[in-house]
């Protein structure tokens, strides 16, 4: 099965810290401006997804990614990976007072990644999992 979203082996070992420190996370990329452009993590449960939430897919530790349906409508075509980088991210995601943002890396899809998707139901949206 193609997937739409991964991430480093540094936002890996990041992410187990998290989750060691916070308990199950989720992530969240809105597209807005400043931070809101960057994947935000957050405890599971503190950050409430829409109706207009897309479900990209999930992370080790069964960790949700979320984009906003606008957001989605632009990056649709591709495959985002999640990296972690030096420098102070927002106040408001779990790894800002860790030194370190998480940032998206992305990659257009594939030929045969795209068929594979049109070929899968639409990704779930907030209004349709259970949280």
């Amino acid at each position: 099965m193609v997937g739409r979203v991964d991430l480093t082996d540094q936002a890996a070992t990041l992410l187990r810290e998290l989750t060691g420190q916070h308990g199950p996370v989720m992530f969240h990329q809105s597209g807005g401006c400043c931070d809101g452009s960057s994947p935000m993590c957050y405890p599971r449960g503190e950050f409430r997804v829409g109706a207009s939430d897309v479900l990209l897919g999930y992370l080790p530790g069964e960790t949700p990614f979320w984009m906003s349906a606008d957001q989605f409508e632009y990056w649709k075509h591709t495959h985002l990976t999640v990296d972690v980088v030096p420098g102070r991210g927002s106040g408001f995601s779990l790894e800002a007072p860790e030194g370190v943002r998480f940032l998206i890396r992305s990659r257009l899809l594939t030929d045969d990644e795209v068929a594979a998707l049109e070929s899968q139901p639409p990704p779930p949206t907030g209004d349709t999992v259970q949280q």
